[in-house]
């Protein structure tokens, strides 16, 4: 992972095309509406890379995708409210055009001074970016000189603008390097995969094992334990002979939990309380049940007050703790509970000098939630993407740039 950024290169009078992470939440999918941004944590996360690029004499040309539009008929997801919060934080102007490659966008691009901004249309506008078409990525290539992947998120995809516009751009002379976004994911996560320091403690969560089997496969290889909550601790639990009555449980995936239960031994760490609920909604009647009690007609919906204090104990002097995955249903505030405990013992140890990393998606969430995203030692932007990456997999994104 040992990749060039931003400041292995001169950039100064060069045109720059940035892959951002715009990807933010819009506060409407009517076309007619005035949509606006309601919440620009994504393009401010992406302020340090522009700023160094502006302040060191580049013209910039940013791209991102917004949303799952099917076609550039679906306006509502179009740039222009990600263009005018990225002004209203930078304090200048931003130049929006409607396409992503075609003669306006070249006209654009010619005319670009540095520490000009050019925001690019939504690249899934473009039918070729979900599939790496190489023409839509030499388009793009021959708008800049350089290449920067900041888009940390988008990385374990293989599209256009992340994978085929590097190629593209290597093959005419250009660099192709990472953003001081895409760098700081990488040198944290990275430590999680290459060289962990031990005591190393994964958390995972989420409802499914499914998803999750090859990444704890590659963990127990890695950690030394590994604490199960949320609804893939269901499965475990089934697989492991307890009757965990109408919870949500993977019957697919039983055969693998009762696999990874037999290697694992005593580094898999189960729930030993939850809270069960008689239907999956908010306002359902509560209790708190040993795992090995639950009723036939429950449905366990978080970990209990016993299980927090256990994961609690088996945490204590970690050097390392990767969390990826809710402890419950943490959407419905009487099943938040075992996710907001283990949100304020990891702030708790990150304060103590722990390396705390919370994996993205869900869990970002719950810790934003919690209001403790800035008491984390590493909150990734990139749901899948780290997920990806701790399973060991190489993410197209981060291995088409150039190494050092």
């Amino acid at each position: 992972m040992n990749k060039k950024t931003i400041t292995d290169i001169d950039v100064k009078n060069k045109k720059v095309l940035v892959r951002v992470d715009f990807n933010v939440p819009l506060s409407s999918q009517d076309p007619h509406d005035n949509i606006t941004v309601t919440d620009d944590t994504g393009i401010r996360a992406a302020l340090p890379t522009i700023n160094y690029l502006l302040e060191h004499g580049a013209a910039l040309i940013l791209c991102s995708h917004l949303g799952r539009p099917k076609s550039a008929a679906d306006t509502q997801f179009a740039m222009n409210p990600v263009a005018d919060a990225l002004s209203a934080l930078l304090g200048k102007p931003v130049q929006k055009v409607n396409e992503v490659v075609g003669d306006s966008v070249t006209a654009a691009t010619a005319a670009l001074q540095p520490g000009d901004i050019l925001l690019l249309e939504n690249t899934r506008f473009e039918a070729g970016e979900k599939k790496n078409d190489m023409g839509l990525a030499a388009k793009m290539a021959a708008l800049a000189d350089v290449y920067v992947n900041d888009a940390f998120g988008s990385a374990h995809r293989a599209h256009a603008s992340t994978e085929g516009v590097a190629q593209a751009m290597r093959a005419k002379g250009g660099a192709c390097v990472a953003g001081f976004l895409m760098e700081k994911e990488l040198a944290a996560l990275g430590t999680a995969v290459s060289n962990p320091p031990h005591p190393y403690i994964a958390i995972m969560g989420g409802a499914k094992i499914s998803d999750k089997i090859k990444l704890i496969d590659n963990l127990l290889a890695t950690a030394d334990k590994i604490l199960i909550g949320g609804g893939m601790a269901n499965t475990f639990l089934k697989a492991g002979g307890y009757e965990v009555g109408v919870s949500l449980v993977e019957a697919d995936a039983l055969p693998e939990a009762k696999r990874l239960l037999e290697t694992a031994v005593d580094h898999l760490i189960l729930p030993t309380d939850v809270i069960v609920a008689d239907q999956f909604s908010a306002d359902a009647k509560s209790e708190i049940i040993p795992v090995h009690a639950i009723p036939a007609s429950k449905m366990a919906l978080d970990i209990g007050p016993a299980t927090i204090d256990r994961f609690n104990n088996e945490l204590q002097g970690a050097q390392l703790i990767v969390w990826n995955g809710p402890m419950g249903v943490f959407e419905f505030e009487n099943f938040a509970q075992g996710t907001n405990a283990l949100a304020h013992l990891l702030a708790d140890l990150a304060a103590s000098g722990v390396q705390v990393i919370i994996g993205g998606g869900d869990s970002a969430a719950a810790v934003k939630k919690a209001g403790l995203t800035h008491k984390m030692s590493h909150v990734s932007t990139g749901g899948g993407a780290s997920l990806e990456l701790l399973e060991g997999k190489d993410l197209p994104g981060i291995a088409a740039l150039d190494n050092k």
